[in-house]
């Protein structure tokens, strides 16, 4: 990426305080930025949900509770949209099976192959993750099931990014941000948002699309696939502890490589939980560079890795994170602000069943619109705690290489 001023320039001088936003109109889309052929006709929110993911379930070989009861979650998030009312305000998009050949613009054959044998009538079928923990899909979990998470994914990314949706969650299951081309992880088998990029990238001619990754977990599946390609930037917030934490996966000098330097950004949090973080830690990392990156790449679709294990309730083994659900509602609508609001959000992991539910909720009523509950007024005003403006200044030294004035946010950041 050359270094140029852009519209980051304008964000600086709204991060004089802490929860202090400046909101800025998004540039429209022009053809000299890309040619996606998009439709700005909006209708409605869109959500997709197909019940025979109710009957994945994935027992791993470590013991974590956390791990299983993948149909119990599903059941739980549905069940709140429909006593909410959030249900009835947006669309219900019929899904479809993913195809091989879209499974195959992100995965190697091989990778695909070995789960294309799953089927109702055949017994589990254990292997070897990354970790060495037997993992064991129970016979429910058919390739059917997991072709269909995909399929979900892409047709409500098709619908958002065509404009016919105006935005949409996409309630699927298993995770998928860990699967890089050719290895799964654990209880991911396919990456479900990565393959939805590429073929936006294929179908649509998008030419710029943002990944954002809010998952506890790094999303290192990701982050593989489109290292180098300069048209997708990937910003993943995670928990990272000088790579102590999960697989040490993350590392905030990971920038992106030949072509695609400078389109890869890890918001990498360090210092443990001592405190944990938390909103005015989060809040912080959007304002001074989750938000700014963003708005210089100016992308044509926003895709979202929503996964709510950072949210509070989750032991510290999971990330023991305290992200209030009021939180990942204003993030939603800070990100509503890019790409004409065309943003979709995936769900990725979150296993506190209230939660869960109450984070997913707050960003399904920002998408639709609804008053954004209001954030704590002690955490609009709280600084960010010390180990979270270190995070954040070693972030910004390293993309200040490929953005002449990210640095100073660095500066703004030793106020704190």
């Amino acid at each position: 990426m050359t270094k140029k001023k852009s519209v980051i320039c304008y964000l600086i001088l709204s991060l004089t305080v802490p929860g202090q936003w400046t909101v800025m109109s998004h540039r429209p889309l022009s053809k000299s930025q890309s040619a996606p052929s998009f439709i700005h006709i909006f209708v409605c929110v869109g959500l997709v949900l197909d019940y025979k993911m109710l009957q994945h379930e994935c027992n791993c070989g470590d013991g974590t509770n956390f791990h299983t009861g993948y149909a119990g979650r599903i059941t739980s998030i549905w069940s709140r949209l429909q006593e909410c009312g959030l249900r009835s305000q947006c669309k219900w998009v019929k899904g479809r099976p993913a195809t091989f050949e879209e499974l195959l613009s992100v995965h190697s054959e091989q990778l695909i192959c070995s789960y294309s044998g799953f089927s109702e009538s055949t017994a589990s079928i254990p292997y070897r993750s990354q970790t060495d923990l037997d993992t064991v899909l129970n016979s429910s979990c058919s390739a059917a099931i997991l072709k269909m998470a995909v399929g979900n994914v892409i047709e409500l990314a098709l619908r958002v990014a065509g404009g016919e949706l105006r935005n949409g969650f996409a309630v699927v299951t298993p995770p998928g941000h860990h699967v890089s081309h050719s290895q799964t992880y654990g209880f991911s088998i396919f990456n479900s948002v990565a393959i939805a990029a590429k073929q936006l990238q294929e179908r649509l001619n998008a030419k710029k699309i943002l990944i954002v990754d809010w998952d506890v977990h790094h999303g290192y599946g990701t982050e593989e696939i489109f290292y180098t390609d300069p048209s997708v930037l990937y910003i993943s917030l995670h928990r990272y502890d000088n790579g102590s934490f999960f697989l040490g996966n993350g590392q905030p000098t990971r920038v992106g490589s030949d072509g695609g330097e400078g389109y890869n950004v890890n918001v990498a949090w360090s210092g443990g939980l001592s405190p944990p973080m938390g909103d005015a830690e989060y809040l912080a990392a959007f304002r001074t560079v989750v938000m700014p990156i963003a708005h210089e790449f100016s992308p044509d679709v926003v895709l979202v890795s929503a996964g709510f294990d950072a949210a509070e309730g989750h032991p510290e083994a999971l990330g023991g994170y305290r992200v209030s659900a009021e939180c990942f509602g204003f993030l939603t609508r800070k990100l509503m602000e890019l790409a004409e609001g065309r943003v979709m959000l995936v769900l990725e992991g979150g296993y506190n069943p209230i939660t869960l539910c109450d984070a997913l909720q707050a960003c399904v009523s920002a998408l639709v619109g609804n008053e954004v509950c209001p954030l704590n007024e002690e955490e609009l005003v709280k600084k960010p705690c010390v180990n979270a403006v270190e995070s954040l200044k070693t972030v910004l030294q390293v993309q200040s290489e490929n953005r002449s004035v990210s640095i100073v946010h660095v500066y703004f950041l030793w106020s704190f």
